[in-house]
């Protein structure tokens, strides 16, 4: 009998080598399958007559096939086919490309539902490659079609004949997780049939109720995760420190610290004091450029000076690189020694890094996930601290903690967020928030244009450039995945049907970067960035760009967060209205971070009041906390679940693949108040009833039965 964790490989029709593909896509079991959410959904209830489509428009249409298709080898290494169907209105000529197997789809007098982009030449009507279903009046046909995430060797009809297979192989074992009276009191589908609605929705009710319960499943999980790790902390004591003079470190920096510093660094001192309490378990949230790595270096310090060991952990090497240029001389004044640790140090150094901090001789280690390393043993740490929080999970947080179980914890996070949301996010975290910018921090000049300003705007970057400065320039999307977004795509948050008149195209950083280089700066040294190349590409791009070997850096969000490079002084964000505030807020803290004068440009078509109303607020706010504010009133806690890239995914194993999507502020309350009240009532859901559930979160987040036990 087939499970959710069985391989896909068990469904007829999957060999090695489209199990291969699906592999890229990262689903390897049925459960994989089922949780493989659509990135939108695209109605196609509006079917218009041939004769109101104009050319280089998208939409639906109802045609019967006027003449037998014929395929024609042009090239010796393309295939046409191609035929005729008409409406009431008129005729167009379809073609489709290198798939000579539909000349035997199409028969003459059947009538099928065409959606695609139409053309207009000499007068004639085309459409090229459309997708079709076999139109019946006594069998209606879907109103709304889900769009997957794809790649290369899996087509829509592939994946979604998989996900049905998967369903249908699982529905009699399907269980839900969700205790049933809570369920009921909620009011939500159950799990099939959610998970039905979601990827065969019948209707705009079926579909909202189905986004609406899987969004929730996600946060609520999300939310008994943390107290799960909460709880495992609860039967340990820190290792107590007797507060240090900071002195000898703060005679060191050309700066004094704000009040805002001094209240944060008073409470992770007093955390420190242990002893009798459990480990500090705290998280730092402030604006970037706040000096939060200050007040890090002071409670590293602290832990130091007690005769201990303290780790500092970055998501990416380059980040740690920059880390260790600026504590090490600091600390090692002080008679500290310091290492880094990265993925890509050598077998022989780790070695002798491992030897050395399991001796004492290393006081402070400062590297990326390679801390992580069960080889990695401390003679005596204190305190660990996690830079750019959003990067690493409960999973994480917890494997530090295995290093020493009594140790102190700081994380990190650039992203100012409101209180009430903060405490949902971080419910296994204290919250400490610095809400005070230093003297002298340089105010970048923001500015909203549309498409008309576009000569302007490359003659700025080119003046940017010429003047010894730096650019970045984001992108919403990496490539083109051969969706097209039409007027038909639904509006989630309203589930009605957007204006393609809102809908501009959008760059990418493929193309742009292309057009750019070939174009427009061909004299320029330009790179691209985005999330789905390595890890060592993505460092060795970002260190040439800090290192000024590049004037221009095309990327998508993943340099949102991180690295340093005071000489950049342009951010341009294409398609602006895509992002959410608090997202474009981060970008924009990207440059102004040294002497020269930063400007930050947001692009976007989009007339429409909303967008107009969330980017007349990024052009007169720079309070990070205010932005944030306004960000979850206008579009719910949505985009503060999302991360890099579009990927809703939290490090550890655990994924937002909706909650993006579904930004609805209730559902956040309510998920709240249900893990309040089942954590009181049973905090370590150890009832019979709440078994499925428990199993269900410690599966999201990757971690042991016996972690939590």
């Amino acid at each position: 009998m087939l499970t959710q964790d069985s391989s896909v490989k068990e469904l007829p029709g999957i060999g090695e080598a489209r199990a291969a593909a699906f592999a890229r896509l990262g689903i390897f079991t049925l459960r994989d399958l089922l949780y493989h959410f659509p990135r939108a959904f695209e109605s196609r209830k509006d079917i218009r007559p041939l004769q109101t489509i104009k050319d280089a428009e998208v939409a639906t249409t109802l045609l019967t096939v006027a003449t037998a298709p014929k395929n024609a080898l042009i090239k010796r290494t393309m295939t046409l086919t191609k035929f005729r169907a008409f409406d009431a209105g008129g005729s167009v000529e379809i073609t489709f490309f290198n798939q000579p197997f539909l000349k035997d789809s199409f028969k003459v007098g059947e009538t099928y539902r065409f959606h695609g982009k139409f053309s207009l030449k000499r007068n004639a009507l085309l459409l090229s490659s459309p997708s079709f279903e076999l139109y019946r009046e006594d069998t209606p046909l879907p109103e709304i079609l889900p769009l997957y995430p794809l790649c290369e060797g899996i087509s829509r009809k592939i994946l979604q004949n998989a996900i049905f297979a998967a369903f249908h192989a699982l529905l009699p074992t399907l269980s839900d997780h969700l205790p049933e009276s809570l369920r009921l009191k909620a009011g939500f589908p159950t799990l099939s049939v959610a998970l039905r609605g979601i990827h065969a929705p019948q209707s705009t009710d079926e579909l909202r109720e189905a986004l609406r319960r899987l969004a929730f499943d996600e946060i609520f999980c999300f939310m008994l995760g943390h107290a799960l790790a909460k709880r495992s902390l609860s039967t340990e004591k820190g290792i107590a420190c007797k507060p240090a003079d900071p002195a000898p470190l703060l005679s060191q920096l050309p700066y004094q610290l704000t009040e805002a510093q001094l209240r944060v660094c008073r409470e992770i001192y007093n955390d420190m004091r242990g002893g009798s309490t459990p480990p500090m378990s705290r998280i730092l949230i402030g604006d970037v450029g706040c000096g939060k790595t200050v007040c890090a270096a002071l409670a590293v310090y602290n832990a130091l000076a007690n005769g201990g060991q303290a780790a500092i952990m970055a998501p990416t090497e380059i980040l740690a690189r920059q880390h260790a240029e600026s504590l090490a001389p600091m600390f090692e004044a002080l008679g500290y020694r310091v290492a880094l640790l990265l993925g890509s140090t050598r077998a022989a150094e780790k070695k002798k890094i491992y030897e050395a901090v399991s001796r004492g001789e290393i006081s402070l280690l400062i590297g990326t996930h390679a801390l992580l390393n069960e080889k990695l043993q401390f003679s005596n740490l204190i305190l660990t601290v996690a830079d750019e929080q959003h990067r690493f999970g409960v999973k994480q947080r917890t494997v530090l903690r295995e290093k020493n179980p009594r140790a102190h914890l700081l994380v990190m996070s650039a992203t100012p967020i409101p209180r009430s949301l903060a405490l949902a996010l971080y419910g296994d975290l204290s919250i400490s928030r610095i809400d005070e910018m230093p003297k002298g921090r340089q105010r970048v000049d923001t500015f909203v244009v549309d498409e008309s300003y576009r000569a302007r705007l490359n003659g700025f970057i080119r003046k940017q450039v010429g003047d010894g400065g730096q650019v970045y320039i984001v992108c919403p999307a990496i490539e083109a995945d051969g969706e097209e977004i039409s007027e038909t795509e639904l509006d989630l948050s309203t589930m009605t049907l957007r204006n393609a008149s809102s809908l501009p195209n959008l760059k990418t950083v493929s193309d742009y970067t292309k057009k750019l280089q070939n174009e427009v700066f061909p004299d320029l040294s330009i790179g691209f960035l985005h999330g789905k190349m390595k890890p060592s590409e993505k460092d060795e791009t970002m260190r040439r760009f800090a290192d000024g070997e590049l004037s221009v850096l095309i990327s998508t969000t993943v340099i949102e967060v991180g690295v340093n490079v005071p000489n950049a002084t342009l951010m341009i964000v294409e398609n602006a209205d895509r992002f959410g505030l608090s997202q474009l807020h981060q970008l924009r803290g990207r440059v102004g971070r040294g002497t020269r004068k930063s400007y930050c440009i947001l692009v976007s078509e989009n007339r429409g009041q909303n967008a107009s109303s969330r980017l007349s607020t990024m052009r007169s706010t720079y309070d990070g906390y205010r932005i944030a504010e306004a960000d979850l009133a206008l579009r719910g806690p949505g985009d503060f679940f999302a991360s890099s890239d579009g990927a809703v995914r939290q490090s550890g194993g655990f994924s937002f693949r909706l909650t993006g999507l579904y930004s609805d502020q209730s559902l956040l309350t309510l998920a709240s108040e249900f893990a309040n009240e089942l954590i009181a009532s049973d905090p370590t859901l150890s009832k019979e009833e709440n078994a499925p559930l428990r199993r269900f979160v410690l599966h999201a987040f990757d971690i042991n039965e016996k972690t939590f036990s």
